[in-house]
């Protein structure tokens, strides 16, 4: 093998061997219009979603049946008469219309019951956190125990406690105690100390605003997604509530739908009671639809506060 030859005045020429550039990985870049798919995610979700909707399904197919298409068809698909329509006006006129009494009560129960304690949320919500005063830590080590401390608990001493007030089988013995909500106060609490600024309230004040004034031109405007995510909250737990009722309501005229349903139920296992799976089954199904319109009506404002104070600037 010769060695290369050059001339007089040549220099020669560098030859430099330039390594491929190492192909880069091409990675995809994400964000939250672009998210991370991942198949078991994905599954996972799919069989939770399975695992909700199948009881709904469920409910929707059967309150389509007779009481006896209840027993001769498979119980995840339709049998062969559609009686939706006659199983609701039957539920709705048997024994002398008692459904629309227990849907007023629950409605009473909802409106005055959750409601009150909506608004008693918000009011000590905004105050804990935007006012001083001795003794706020130890409120606040109570509101933290009382949501700690199950409701079936405090059972038994608030029907000790109702009945020496003579407050037993009436609504009073369930409006009452759902006007607390531990839980609603302490969401108000952070809600009110991240959603509204103190800088914004001394600004009022200077202007010479009252504080009601300021509270209700000024605060509640800002507290509107933290007061409907509390609202939704309560407005759950009184529409299901069982076990407070059940303790407290004899009289079946002041029954909840939740009491009312159950009775139903156990009349066919009773001596001489009638039967009425078709009935109960779509008085549920009615029973949860005021409930599926009030979180699609309000699900925005819900989700809106739910995500409140979770990002920081």
């Amino acid at each position: 093998m010769s060695a290369p030859s050059f001339t007089a005045g040549q220099t020669p020429r560098r030859t430099t061997h330039r390594a491929p550039a190492p192909r880069r990985a091409a990675r995809r870049q994400h964000s939250v219009t672009r998210p991370r798919r991942s198949t078991v995610l994905t599954l996972l979700m799919g069989l939770t979603a399975i695992y909700a909707l199948l009881p709904l399904a469920w409910l929707v197919i059967n309150a389509t049946k007779t009481q006896k298409g209840l027993f001769d068809s498979f119980g995840l698909w339709f049998s062969g008469d559609f009686a939706l329509w006659d199983n609701i006006s039957q539920t709705l006129t048997y024994d002398d219309g008692i459904f629309v009494r227990w849907f007023l009560n629950t409605l009473l129960y909802v409106v005055v019951g959750a409601g009150g304690a909506t608004f008693l949320a918000v009011l000590g919500g905004y105050g804990l956190a935007k006012f001083d005063f001795a003794g706020k830590r130890a409120v606040f080590a109570t509101v933290i125990g009382a949501v700690a401390v199950p409701a079936t608990a405090l059972a038994v001493p608030t029907f000790l406690m109702f009945s020496k007030m003579g407050l037993t089988n009436t609504p009073w013995a369930v409006i009452i105690p759902s006007l607390i909500s531990p839980f609603g106060l302490y969401l108000m609490w952070v809600f009110a100390a991240e959603a509204i600024p103190t800088e914004l309230l001394e600004a009022a004040r200077v202007d010479g605003s009252g504080e009601l004034r300021t509270f209700f031109q000024v605060a509640l405007p800002l507290l509107t997604p933290g007061i409907v995510t509390v609202l939704l909250f309560t407005m759950v737990q009184t529409w299901n509530n069982y076990f407070l009722p059940l303790i407290m309501i004899k009289n079946p005229d002041w029954y909840p739908l939740t009491l009312g349903l159950n009775a139903w139920n156990q009349q066919a296992s009773t001596a001489g009671g009638q039967p009425v799976f078709n009935l109960v089954i779509t008085g549920s199904l009615l029973t949860i639809v005021p409930l599926i319109v009030a979180f699609l009506l309000l699900q925005r404002y819900w989700q809106s506060g739910l995500a409140a104070g979770s990002v920081k600037g």
